[in-house]
Parts: structure tokens; sequence; C-alpha cells
């Protein structure tokens, strides 16, 4: 079974962290790991950005001279695209840039992320992760203690919804606060380093663990 180093808050390695082999110890898939990275990002676009052509320019109704005997090229419009102020030509329109992949890719895609996270050494074991007030001096002095205030992207997944830790982290820079099982499989590349809250494996492990992993546990 994989596992990664295991910390308390103050930072002091306490054991190991156990984790599950069909989800954290499986093979790097490059190609479909960018596949849904792609289509995560393609997701996000809004996809509302929008140029006017030129029946949607306001003006330009009247002939600007007429079209013999000026010694200028012939004009039908001021509106046209070579004008300023004028239509675009192949502007964006709003489109939706949404990709949808089957669940199994995604699945397949994190598992693939996660375990090469792991084989990286880039993965650590967090006991549990709470503060007992809003203080991101406190934040601060968690990853200090990690070894992780020099880490330009840290992901810290928590096991559920803490208001007093989300508060506390929000205004590093660095770090990207998640709760397992939601989060994505470009959430974990980007990361540099990924603190792990023990009590986030096992809800990570049934969401993410391969159908027929999930069918082996309910039957023992």
């Amino acid at each position: 079974m994989a596992s990664v180093p295991l910390y308390n808050m103050e930072g002091k390695e306490v054991g190991s962290l156990s984790l599950p082999d069909s989800i954290f110890d499986v093979e790097f898939r490059a190609a479909l790991v960018h596949q849904v990275v792609v289509a995560e990002e393609a997701n996000q676009r809004l996809g509302t950005h929008d140029t006017k052509q030129r029946s949607e320019v306001r003006g330009g109704g009247r002939k600007p001279w007429r079209q013999k005997g000026t010694g200028r090229a012939r004009q039908g419009s001021i509106r046209a695209p070579h004008w300023r102020g004028g239509g675009v030509v192949f502007g964006p329109h709003p489109r939706d840039y949404r990709k949808d992949l089957p669940v199994k890719m995604r699945r397949s895609a994190m598992r693939s992320a996660l375990s090469a996270k792991v084989r990286n050494g880039a993965v650590i074991g967090l006991e549990k992760l709470a503060f007992d007030a809003i203080k991101t001096k406190q934040a601060t002095a968690l990853l200090a203690a990690l070894g992780l205030q020099s880490e330009r992207r840290v992901l810290i997944i928590l096991p559920e919804y803490d208001k007093t830790v989300l508060l506390s982290t929000r205004n590093l820079p660095t770090v990207t606060l998640r709760y397992a099982p939601n989060f994505s499989v470009r959430d974990v590349m980007v990361a540099h380093k990924i603190v792990l809250v023990a009590d986030a494996v096992e809800k990570i492990a049934a969401v993410w663990a391969p159908e027929e992993s999930k069918e082996e546990v309910a039957a023992a």
C-alpha cells in the first residue's frame, strides 16, 4: 500500500499515512491527464465575448460620397470593416466551450494525477487541520512548520468545509484550499505540494476509486 509521511500541526513527523493503491499507485497516463485538464479549463470559460459585425454598428446608413468623379475609392458606408469604427470581420461571438468527458475518464485521470504526485514526493499527510481563531498568521505558521513557506503553489485538501480554515488561508496567494472529494485534476497537477489531511483519504476513496475496488470493499 502506498504511503506518505504524516505530520502534526507543529511540523513533527509522527508516522506515515497509508493510501489505497487503487488511487495513489497507478500508472501515469499523460495523454489522458492532459485531455481532462484541457476540458476542465474549457468548462470554466464563460464564452460571453462578442464583437459587432457591420450590420450591428451604429451609423453608416448614407453613402459617404458619390460613386464617381471624386478621384477617391468608391465607398458604400463609413461602417465598413476597413474604416475606423466599422464592423469587425471574423471577430469572436458568444459560444459554449464546454467539453464533456466520460466519468470513467475523469476518474482515471484523477487517480493518475494523484499517483504521480505521490511518486514524486509531492504529497504529505497531516493529522488534522483546525485553527482556534480566524488568523492568517496561524496558516503562515503551519506552512513554515511543514517547510512549505517557499512553495509557489500548495494544495490543502480538507475532509469537510471549515470556515475558520478557509478565512485563515484565503489571503495567502500560494495556498489553494479544497474539500474532499471536490477538487479537480488541474488542482492536483498545478500544485507543487499537496497537504492531505488524514480524514480526507476515506472520502477520496469513496468517489475516485475504480468500480471494481468499491465492489471488493462492499463484499468484504
